[in-house]
């Protein structure tokens, strides 16, 4: 059953994406991931990236290696994703304030400016970025989307490691996904 679709894990970076990936893999799904980007400090536990999901709008031919598995693929992404395939998609939402937070805790540790742009600016692109991708998202009839809280997953994740098992009608064991989640990597609390 898992090979008519692919799954997407999606959100804003640093909206709990990685993490997402991380259960979906403890509870028995298989990612497509390169591990190209090795674990750090920002994500411990690594980022679960493809790098061809970044050429999505010009290369579409990984997809068929992608039914049946996992992929992360950020929010701004989505809209270049070919009709062809069924989607079905774990949209990660996080509060913003926190978002913001990690995304600058993440520039200090690089050494990058903070300061290009204010929270107010960016929490307001990111709402906008949001309406949209989501409008867009409810007009597609080949993806289906659950929407799972960051914040709520972390109170409560055996319930909502059964939520996107249920949602993805696969045979997932949402104790071992829910295991995954860590309070401790839970840093930037708003």
């Amino acid at each position: 059953m898992a090979q008519e679709f692919v799954t997407l894990v999606s959100g804003l970076p640093r909206s709990g994406t990685s993490m997402m990936m991380k259960m979906l893999e403890a509870g028995g799904m298989q990612v497509l991931a390169d591990h190209v980007r090795t674990p750090d400090e920002d994500n411990p536990e690594g980022y679960y990236e493809f790098e061809r999901v970044k050429q999505i709008e010009h290369d579409h031919a990984w997809l068929e290696d992608a039914r049946g598995k996992v992929v992360k693929m950020i929010s701004a992404l989505l809209r270049h994703l070919p009709p062809t395939y069924h989607y079905k998609v774990v949209f990660m939402r996080r509060t913003l304030e926190e978002v913001l937070a990690s995304q600058r805790q993440m520039l200090v540790r690089r050494g990058k400016p903070t300061d290009t742009t204010s929270d107010a600016k960016m929490a307001e692109f990111f709402s906008n970025h949001l309406r949209r991708v989501e409008a867009w998202l409810a007009e597609q009839p080949n993806i289906d989307v659950v929407y799972i809280s960051y914040n709520e997953l972390m109170a409560d994740p055996e319930a909502y490691c059964a939520e996107v098992a249920r949602f993805l009608g696969l045979p997932l064991d949402p104790k071992r996904m829910a295991s995954v989640a860590s309070g401790a990597l839970y840093r930037q609390r708003r």
